[in-house]
């Protein structure tokens, strides 16, 4: 069985990542980007899937040891573990160094006291585990093939297979470095290159030192907007500028459930929300290529802007069920692709335009072309605006008139019309002017509860949403708006899980069938991020440091998370990391930051 989500280290090359157990196994690597067919899928199913497992010797029987320490090595992707053993104490670093030919995933092995009896056992299954290569030797060198796919083992240990699994055995003492590499290329290429893992390791730390170093925040939260900061760059496709979701798919947002998505893909809301806080942090390089990125996918033909898009800008992400993989924990079905790519979220046009209006502020070089797609947007939504969608959590229930759709049609709108009076851009300014004075009212006419003082969900409903928290962000309306303390104390009322977190919006006796799922799901951590943001906002600092504490007290033991935190099991759920969980970690702590809410 797989390890507890927040057991797993990331570890990436900004084209795919791996997620490696505290037991040194690797259960998780699509080869060679982030949405390529998985070579290691235990994390889905079984050992029989695929897995890269390396540690202290074990009896057949046992379970596999689990690490004593681990960490990264500073401020890096670089993973170190070490285990203490009856005979003595071993450290295996882990790490994917940043690409110049074909994807590696390098394991050192070191020994630091006594004499320890290691073992590796790699069992590569291609094709989400369906396919089992065909593993040969080549000029001394381990292969393993199937279809268009090769993947090469090497390693200075002697290796041997048995039960279509190939093992290493061997003992380190202190001083000792034993390496072993993978690398995948094209089966019908020449072989990669032999791998340098020194080298690599020593080019992979530098890497990471100069990256962080241009980071501009250096409040009280630092560690944590830095490992933040690197996990969304470890999401970024390097050779587009396109930002995932997240590395997984399918693990579950309800353990046992249905609720499990691929989130190797683009949304445009995410990678925009990731955009802003890359921008405030000092990462200008990161916006200006999801800026190019954007303007490739979306190319000529706003009108059919998706909410996701492929890696490199694909709009084809057709869903399907792999029905060979039990699931995480048995959470049926495993899905690859997403069907909500084609969905009508309206929300998007302001996020897009929010991430676009901020590249301007601060800065960005200009671009005539963004400016261009920013008027087209414009002119998509006048017409559209007012049009019921499936909203920002993709339901797949009936579409509606949904509240933070609206706020976010209007966000578009005031943003454009700020690049036109700034003198960077032409439009009808008095009547968009009279477009974002409509959206406003509409919005606080239909989308407003007077006897609740809350807004809701979407038009009509009395359900609440915790979308509804970033009015205020928006500056949608004033902080101090009676309407919007009214609505974060009904969140804070109807939606906040025993120990303070936030629920996106009621499922557990769901009378309006909004989402059209079964099952629940937990708390969903960017609306409890959104929930500090916003008590800051409104004066109540101490309650909202305490909130964003509680908050990074979640994170796993190197700092991650995932989308979601079960209140009931006490652990995290949803696929990991979770871009969208890192970017409001970062944003409330410099909300923070800047009001001084900070202590013990």
């Amino acid at each position: 069985m797989a390890g507890r989500i927040e057991d797993y280290a990331l570890i990436g090359d900004m084209q795919t990542a791996a997620l490696v157990c505290r037991d040194g196994t690797v259960d998780w690597l699509c080869l060679p980007r982030f949405d390529s067919h998985a070579i290691f899928a235990g994390l889905l199913g079984t050992e029989e899937h695929g897995f890269w497992r390396l540690g202290p010797a074990h009896a057949s029987d046992a379970e596999p040891p689990r690490a004593a320490r681990r960490g990264y090595r500073g401020d890096s992707l670089i993973l170190e573990s070490e285990w203490d053993t009856p005979r003595g104490t071993v450290r295996v670093t882990d790490f994917m160094p940043p690409r110049d030919g074909a994807p590696q995933l390098i394991r050192i092995v070191e020994g630091v006291s006594g004499r320890v009896p290691m073992r590796s056992t790699l069992r590569m299954r291609f094709s989400y585990g369906r396919v089992v290569p065909w593993v040969h030797k080549h000029e001394g060198r381990t292969v393993a093939v199937a279809g268009p796919d090769s993947v090469w083992f090497d390693t200075e240990a002697e290796t041997y297979g048995k039960s279509l699994t190939t093992y290493a055995d061997f003992t380190v003492a202190p001083g000792d470095r034993i390496a072993f590499t993978i690398s995948w290329e094209p089966s019908h290429k020449e072989p990669p290159a032999l791998p340098e893992p020194e080298q690599s390791l020593q080019a992979t730390e530098d890497f990471w030192r100069e990256w962080v170093e241009h980071c501009t925040y250096h409040g009280p939260y630092r560690e944590a907007v830095i490992r933040s900061l690197i996990t969304l760059k470890a999401l970024t496709y390097a050779p587009t500028g396109g930002i995932v979701a997240a590395p997984t798919t399918s693990l579950p947002e309800d353990i046992g459930g249905v609720r499990n998505w691929d989130y190797r893909y683009t949304w445009l809301r995410d990678a925009a929300i990731t955009l802003s806080s890359l921008l405030r942090t000092g990462y200008r390089e990161e916006a200006r290529a999801w800026r190019e990125w954007l303007l490739r996918a979306v190319a000529g033909d706003p009108e059919n802007l998706q909410i996701m898009y492929g890696i490199a800008g694909e709009r084809e992400l057709g869903e399907a069920e792999l029905d060979w993989l039990p699931g995480y924990e048995n959470s049926a079905p495993v899905r690859v692709g997403n069907g909500a790519a084609h969905q009508l979220q309206l929300d998007v046009y302001g996020e897009v335009t929010e991430a676009l209006h901020l590249g301007h502020m601060t800065g960005l070089a200009r671009n005539d072309y963004a400016s261009l797609l920013q008027l087209k947007l414009i002119r998509y939504l006048e017409r559209h605006w007012d049009e019921p969608d499936e909203g920002i959590w993709e339901v797949r229930g009936p579409r509606r008139h949904f509240v933070h759709s609206k706020v976010m049609a209007w966000v578009a709108v005031d943003r454009t019309i700020k690049l036109i009076e700034s003198g960077d851009a032409d439009g009808p300014l008095e009547r968009w002017r009279e477009l974002r004075d409509d959206i406003h009212r509409d919005v606080c006419e239909k989308g407003y509860d007077k006897e609740r003082n809350t807004f809701t969900q979407s038009y009509g409903s009395k359900e609440l949403d915790a979308s509804l928290l970033l009015i205020p962000q928006m500056g949608f309306l004033p902080p101090d708006d009676k309407r919007v303390i009214g609505t974060i104390e009904a969140i804070q009322r109807e939606l906040s899980t025993s120990d303070g977190f936030i629920l996106r919006y009621p499922t557990e006796g769901d009378s309006e069938g909004v989402d059209g799922l079964p099952g629940d799901e937990g708390a969903f951590l960017a609306c409890s991020f959104w929930m500090a943001d916003d008590l800051a906002m409104i004066g109540r600092v101490d309650e909202a440091r305490k909130l964003f504490e509680k908050l990074l007290a979640l994170r796993n033991d190197l700092g991650l998370l995932a989308e979601e935190w079960d209140p009931r099991l006490k652990r995290q759920v949803g696929n990991f990391p979770q871009a969208f969980s890192h970017v409001p970690l970062i944003d409330t702590a410099l909300r923070l930051t800047a009001s001084g809410a900070y202590g013990g």
